[in-house]
């Protein structure tokens, strides 16, 4: 059962058997294709969102990738992007300081990870991640550097790169 983190049976004379289980708690829904998926804090892949349930009001990562398409209930995610999904999809407006309504984190496979504001024209490209040569512990310093580049010129943007946590660069619209 994916959804069943743990379960536990214990039996007490004379006639009393304890049944304790513990389910998987969501953090965020991996979107793919049609499919919404719930995701716990260890990546596994549990359970089908359902509209209105668990996963309503969860982080939203919509993940366009091929190799993506067969993902499903009982499987994982790699490490690495359980590790960059997370920290992107904690961020508010706030944190980069966009005028933005919310934002939206997706990962295409020509760009890896990239982030919207509602209300926004700017996209921008965080990149891929790997487990050591470019880890997501660059996505701090991305994040101060997207800062940077949005102050006072969020609405004349259109794509902002963020090479690392150091060097990006905008093109305006």
């Amino acid at each position: 059962l994916p959804a069943v983190t743990q379960a536990t049976v214990s039996v007490s004379l004379p006639d009393t058997i304890l049944v304790r289980v513990v389910e998987r708690q969501p953090i965020l829904v991996w979107a793919v294709g049609l499919k919404r998926l719930l995701v716990d804090r260890d990546g596994v892949i549990f359970a089908n969102a359902i509209p209105g349930g668990a996963g309503a009001g969860l982080p939203v990562i919509v993940d366009h990738r091929a190799g993506s398409a067969s993902m499903d209930v009982g499987g994982s995610l790699d490490p690495v992007d359980l590790d960059a999904a997370t920290r992107l999809a904690s961020l508010k407006p706030a944190d980069i300081g966009s005028a933005a309504t919310a934002l939206h984190v997706q990962i295409e496979d020509s760009d890896g990870y990239e982030m919207r504001g509602d209300g926004q024209t700017w996209v921008a490209a965080f990149g891929f991640y790997t487990a050591s040569l470019r880890t997501p512990d660059l996505i701090p310093g991305q994040v101060r550097l997207l800062r940077s580049l949005l102050a006072g010129r969020e609405s004349t943007l259109r794509r902002v790169v963020l090479a690392d946590d150091v060097n990006g660069t905008y093109t305006t619209k």
